[in-house]
């Protein structure tokens, strides 16, 4: 009994907070689903308990937090002022140039700042943009529009962010995926160390072979005329 009370109580004062603080609350929820989503990229990477990269982990829950959170939160309270109707048309408006300006920042932000927080220069950063966002935008565009439509024409403002932040756990995982992906391959693909024997090439040997048919054929003829 007490248990239960102390449940419900608990519930409605969360409720309340989360209403009163909606940027808290995609704050919250934000540091919890981003290092969720490199946890689960690093168990599809074959990584388990002992092997984890918390440290990564680490860096995801800080700038989902941290730039994320704040950042969406403030998108969606300019949108929402720019066009305040809770209707189809609107939503599909709001997905759209949500698409061409928040979408393009919010990827940008996302390989570029993260590449930092790894200790990676400007110039690695910049590259890394570069590579691998145009990809990750020809994936987002298909599926962002959809979801935002949604979220703009049926969720009510106040849980916009936690709707998105929702979503974005699979989203999320996928960066992590894009963002990794080259380090991967780098370290299974990495040269060894021990050194190979070397061996001639085709043609050195080939022309071996027909020195020495000709030396055979030069010490044959020196014998016939010496007989």
């Amino acid at each position: 009994m007490v248990a239960t009370f102390t449940l419900k109580f608990l519930k409605s004062q969360w409720r309340s907070f989360a209403n009163a603080h909606p940027l808290a609350r995609g704050v919250i929820s934000y540091a919890v689903i981003w290092p969720t989503s490199s946890l689960i990229q690093q168990t599809i990477e074959g990584r388990d308990l002992k092997t984890y990269d918390w440290m990564r982990c680490l860096r995801y829950g800080v700038f989902g937090a941290l730039y994320v959170a704040p950042t969406l939160y403030g998108w969606v309270r300019l949108s929402s002022a720019m066009w305040p109707q809770m209707n189809l048309r609107v939503g599909i408006t709001k997905a759209a140039v949500e698409q061409i300006s928040y979408g393009p920042f919010a990827g940008t932000s996302f390989f570029f700042l993260m590449s930092l927080m790894e200790g990676r220069s400007v110039e690695e950063a910049v590259q890394e943009v570069k590579d691998k966002f145009p990809k990750a935008f020809e994936v987002g565009i298909c599926i962002w529009p959809v979801i935002q439509t949604i979220n703009f024409s049926m969720v009510p403002e106040q849980h916009r962010v936690v709707f998105v932040s929702i979503c974005s756990l699979a989203w999320t995982t996928f960066l992590a995926y894009m963002h990794t992906k080259n380090v991967d391959e780098e370290e299974k693909e990495a040269p060894s160390n021990e050194p190979k024997l070397s061996q001639q090439p085709p043609l050195t040997q080939t022309m071996s072979a027909t020195t020495t048919t000709n030396e055979s054929l030069v010490l044959k003829v020196k014998r016939a005329l010496a007989l």
